[in-house]
């Protein structure tokens, strides 16, 4: 039962309450980042899974970069049951793009364009993110804004 949940995006604990952007997942992990001691706060108080898009992991790990030991870690942590990953279809394409074109003027990247439509389509306004600027901006479904976590 659990590994049919997880194959659909609902982790073992149920559906996903909370989005998790790259940012904040990079904090988690990077003891220098000045955003690591309010991350790792934030991630203990949410309920576990967040969801998040392949997007952001591809973020994280162009990010992270190529050093063993932190590509080790980051695979630690995305494979320890903190994270499910919710798919977008090619069908939901058209979607992020319009996205991408009615925030042109942040710009709005990729990644961002998946949590925006993963927020609206699974219905979850928490956004674990240190990117306030941005997520301050978009709004779900054109009108409702996201609950930030960690605050400023």
């Amino acid at each position: 039962m659990a590994a049919d949940r997880r194959k659909r995006g609902l982790g073992a604990l149920g559906p996903p309450h909370a989005l998790a952007d790259t940012g904040a997942l990079l904090a988690c992990l990077d003891r220098r980042d000045a955003w690591h001691e309010r991350c790792r706060a934030a991630l203990a108080s949410l309920r576990l899974p967040l969801a998040t898009s392949l997007a952001v992991l591809t973020e994280l790990f162009h990010l992270v970069g190529s050093e063993p030991r932190e590509v080790e870690a980051a695979w630690g942590f995305v494979r320890s049951g903190a994270l499910t990953l919710l798919p977008i279809s090619d069908a939901e394409l058209g979607d992020l793009d319009a996205l991408m074109r009615q925030y042109h003027d942040r710009p709005m990247d990729l990644a961002d364009a998946t949590l925006v439509h993963l927020a609206r389509r699974e219905s979850i306004s928490t956004i674990f993110t240190v990117d306030h600027d941005d997520f301050e901006t978009y709004r779900i479904g054109g009108r409702k804004r996201f609950a930030i976590v960690p605050e400023r």
